[in-house]
């Protein structure tokens, strides 16, 4: 990657690289398109396979030596409980 202020530029190599873990760096010109598209990654990580997104989370958490953020789940009635009124 080449950096020059606020642009950025990826070799044909590093976009390959990139795009075989399934993401997308193909015209990432700047740090926002770049969290534009791990962002996107993320999203569809998550969706797919939230097991594997779980994974990585801890692995940069221990890499960086900080504490995981908290599971997040969805607090509310079971699908077949009437809802309340």
């Amino acid at each position: 990657m080449l950096r020059a202020g606020d642009s950025l530029r990826f070799t044909a190599a590093e976009i390959e690289e990139f795009r075989s873990l399934g993401i997308d760096f193909d015209g990432v010109r700047t740090q926002a398109d770049v969290e534009a598209s791990l962002a996107q990654w993320a999203s569809a990580l998550g969706h797919e396979r939230p097991d594997l997104l779980e994974k990585i989370v801890q692995e940069m958490a221990k890499a960086k030596g900080v504490l995981p953020p908290p599971r997040l789940t969805v607090v509310g009635p079971a699908p077949d409980c009437p809802g309340q009124s």
